[in-house]
């Protein structure tokens, strides 16, 4: 290998949706490097997965904020996403990302195999912090984690998710809650049961679901214990018509209304991994190999985190098209890779860009200029 710099051409190249043999023949004609693959393969062996990790550790830490965005708070999404090798009947690899939705970027992103649990204590909070997960993430040891480390957090959570206690430590009657719950946010102060003798006081909010979407909830529960040869628990019909949130945000400046309101922020960080599964055919993962997978998941990232964040979407407008000429999917995802692997290699001047990559390019680098939705600014929220 000639040099650090043409490995990491190669590895991006392979990244971009080349095959190995596609890259070596790429490599050569552009006077990057002369191998074949099996050779390639062996240069990605060894320690180049973790020499690619620290790039994007490095990518990751220059995009980081110096101080709190407006409000003096931090929102952060956390959410995990599945990764198969090819032929896979499981989960191979799990990509653990923390997403700050107020600058629209991933803060911090984690690789584990797929026995990796998702856990809140996988990242680095500090005093201020506001972590916003999922069902999955309500765990009793990562709320102590969290308040130790002076961090606030917002979970979603099920009825038999957690042992909740009453402040005087008593159990807490969840049903009896639910069926005496109002159409307006409830909250009602409560413990999580973590085996300690003083558990984090919490408040639990109770948002009844808009009456389709909760039938829909307990239909989907019908339909999986008749599948299961079961009848479906009373309990969990109950409160499927409901949205449990699990936080310790102050109850002064964090109404029940308005956190119901910061918690529907959280499909920020689904559409943030959708991008990097359509668009950058993240979840395409072509090696079986640990090692190969490793280098090519990172190198991955690195291909993402080199490309420009997306821009606050206008209000009422959809995503605007392409001026003069209608752009299909795949004709989109096909510009986009090789714009990637023809920038990595040798770049050519802009007049030589296809019509709709010249398109493509302007209407990135100067959108329409139109108000932000306000009520998705989560500094909004926060301030």
């Amino acid at each position: 290998m000639p040099s650090a710099e043409a490995l990491l051409r190669l590895a991006l190249a392979w990244a971009s949706g080349l095959s190995l043999r596609q890259v070596c023949a790429l490599a050569a004609a552009n006077g990057v490097a002369r191998l074949a693959d099996a050779s390639l393969v062996e240069r990605f062996g060894g320690e180049t997965a973790e020499w690619l990790a620290d790039i994007a550790g490095a990518l990751l830490a220059a995009r980081l904020p110096a101080t709190a965005p407006v409000g003096g708070r931090r929102l952060v999404l956390v959410d995990g996403t599945a990764i198969c090798q090819p032929g896979a009947e499981r989960t191979s690899w799990r990509l653990h990302i923390a997403y700050d939705p107020a600058r629209r970027r991933l803060d911090a992103v984690t690789l584990t195999d797929g026995r990796g649990a998702e856990r809140l204590s996988r990242f680095h909070w500090v005093e201020g912090d506001i972590g916003m997960a999922d069902r999955y993430y309500a765990r009793p040891g990562e709320v102590r984690l969290m308040r130790q480390a002076g961090a606030d957090l917002l979970v979603r959570t099920g009825w038999n998710s957690l042992r909740l206690l009453t402040p005087a430590g008593g159990p807490f009657d969840l049903m009896a809650a639910l069926a005496r719950a109002g159409e307006a946010p409830g909250e009602y102060a409560v413990r999580v049961d973590d085996r300690h003798p003083d558990p984090p006081p919490l408040r639990l909010i109770l948002a009844r679901l808009p009456q389709e979407k909760a039938e829909q909830a307990r239909r989907r529960l019908r339909q999986d214990a008749k599948k299961r040869g079961r009848t479906p628990d009373a309990r969990s019909l109950l409160a499927a018509g409901f949205v449990l949130l699990l936080t310790s945000l102050p109850a002064d400046a964090f109404p029940p209304a308005r956190v119901c309101a910061l918690y529907r922020l959280r499909w920020q960080i689904e559409l943030a991994i959708k991008r990097l599964k359509s668009l950058l055919g993240l979840g395409a993962l072509p090696a079986k190999s640990p090692a190969l997978a490793r280098v090519w998941l990172y190198a991955k990232l690195i291909l993402a985190l080199l490309l420009p964040r997306p821009r606050p979407i206008a209000c009422g407008a959809p995503f605007p098209p392409l001026p003069g000429r209608t752009l299909s999917f795949w004709r989109l995802l096909r510009g986009v890779v090789l714009g990637l692997l023809v920038a990595i290699l040798a770049p050519p001047p802009p007049e030589m860009w296809p019509q709709h990559a010249r398109d493509l390019a302007r209407h990135l680098t100067d959108p329409p200029r139109r108000r932000p939705c306000q009520a998705e600014d989560p500094n909004i929220m926060l301030s």
